[in-house]
């Protein structure tokens, strides 16, 4: 019995209950992976590891010197949703994002929620992320982010919050459709018998918003990748290949008359729609850093004549800070007059004398967080922190407080892991997939990463995280 020693520990788990018992969704899971030796788990999980090395699922770690390529680690254990559950996700999500679709459609136009004083006019314009560039324009259906990847988190109680906003360029939905292809080899009774929602037809519903952007009957659709030494480059090739588009560089495409081009064997292609896996500021050298090789010259200026779509729009980082997340329930509000289905975690906000003092006061129990940094950066996690850290922080807290934000710590919620010492319990959160058109959709799955360091909160692959599939149940 795998799970004769497993303890909750107090924690909220996802497979079982306080006194030890496997949750009622999860029984035919618990029951296969008991079924099976101990053996035969670790095997089933070295297989897992050795498919996904033969296949190339890679992420990239800036800096390291052991090594630049990374198989990302994957736990065969997943993480199981209910469809209740779920179907509270799916509102939420939909709802949270057609707010920030109308937040940042309006604060390049008539900016009425900066007017009007529900959001400080100076902390939207002076994020980092907001383009003033980008004033006045208006991409198809006046949508600007197209794809988005929103970080929930689940408290003790079993309660999901958003932890933060992910709509510039988000990663990881590659790593959601080959763990899936995993775990279906892993636990196939299981898998059958739980009626887990599939996840593989993401591709093609990316694919046809993606057309959808363009008035053309045949659109070119290409995926712009800053390139191979990309810490994503693995995902940006895998989903080209999977909607059967063209993966390109900047130096691919050009501008001339007016619209994109893209270079090829047989001469110039007219582009249509770009699903671009680069940061705004690098995108155009003319309208943004001029020092930049990634992107095209003249990119911007073909998007405002209309003759390109891009996804997702130039601009919508602007609600990636992490300042600004602190205002969609009021957003919410503000565009739907609906309160936040899923709620935010508490947060304070350091350019507000009020709040910073709070936090100064009281580092030793907070998480304070960079506004425009991710990956697992730029953070303090006050009760795993020392005093010099703290010190450190607080200096930088005061000369920048704009650049900070600080929420509680949180006794994220677990799910069992295989470590090296058997099956334990590790800390886990959750990045599901929105894709924006004339509707909305929401992947049933996403990206359950997991915190792999006993103990640790910090789940980015970057910081040593895994990941697990996320089991979707039907009713």
């Amino acid at each position: 019995m795998h799970f004769s020693h497993y303890h909750t520990d107090g924690f909220y788990d996802e497979l079982f209950l306080s006194d030890g018992q496997p949750r009622p969704e999860a029984a035919p899971l618990i029951a296969q992976i008991n079924a099976l030796s101990s053996k035969d788990l670790r095997r089933r999980q070295r297989a897992a590891e050795l498919a996904m090395f033969q296949q190339g699922i890679t992420f990239s770690v800036y800096g390291d010197r052991q090594g630049h390529e990374k198989i990302i680690p994957f736990d065969i254990l997943p993480r199981i949703i209910t469809a209740q559950a779920w179907a509270v996700l799916e509102r939420g999500l939909k709802q949270r994002i057609m707010a920030l679709n109308a937040f940042i459609h309006d604060i390049y136009h008539d900016q009425t929620i900066l007017r009007d004083g529900v959001i400080p006019r100076d902390l939207v314009l002076s994020s980092a992320c907001y383009l003033p560039a980008c004033q006045g324009l208006t991409p198809p259906q006046n949508i600007w982010a197209h794809i988005a990847g929103i970080d929930l988190v689940r408290d003790e109680h079993g309660t999901f919050y958003v932890l933060e906003d992910n709509v510039r360029c988000p990663s990881g939905i590659s790593y959601v459709l080959e763990n899936r292809t995993m775990q279906k080899r892993t636990f196939p009774r299981a898998f059958d018998a739980m009626r887990v929602r599939p996840v593989s037809n993401y591709p093609n519903q990316l694919y046809q918003m993606l057309r959808g952007l363009s008035g053309v009957e045949d659109p070119t659709v290409v995926v712009l990748t800053p390139g191979m030494y990309n810490s994503a480059y693995f995902e940006h090739a895998f989903l080209a290949q999977q909607m059967g588009v063209f993966l390109a560089e900047g130096a691919d495409l050009a501008v001339s008359d007016g619209f994109v081009w893209l270079k090829t064997t047989r001469g110039l292609r007219k582009v249509d729609v770009i699903y671009r896996r680069i940061d705004d500021i690098f995108l155009d050298p003319l309208a943004f850093r001029p020092d930049s090789l990634l992107g095209v010259p003249g990119l911007m200026d073909c998007f405002r004549r209309g003759t390109v779509a891009l996804a997702n729009a130039p601009g919508t980082g602007v609600v990636d800070d992490k300042a600004i997340y602190a205002y969609v329930p009021a957003m919410i509000r503000y565009y739907l007059g609906e309160e936040a289905i899923i709620p935010n975690v508490p947060t304070y906000l350091c350019s507000d004398d009020t709040q910073r003092q709070y936090v100064l006061d009281n580092l030793e129990t907070l998480v304070v967080k960079a506004v425009n940094l991710s990956g697992g950066y730029g953070m303090l996690i006050g009760p795993k922190s020392t005093a010099e850290e703290r010190n450190t922080f607080a200096d930088a807290i005061r000369a920048n407080p704009r650049d900070y934000i600080a929420q509680p710590t949180l006794s994220l919620s677990r799910a069992p892991t295989l470590t090296p010492e058997g099956i334990e319990g590790r800390h886990v959160d959750f990045r599901p997939y929105v894709l924006s058109s004339d509707e909305v959709f929401v992947l049933p799955g996403g990206l359950t990463r997991v915190a792999l360091v006993k103990g640790s909160l910090v789940v980015n692959s970057s910081q040593g995280g895994g990941s697990k599939d996320t089991w979707i149940l039907e009713d």
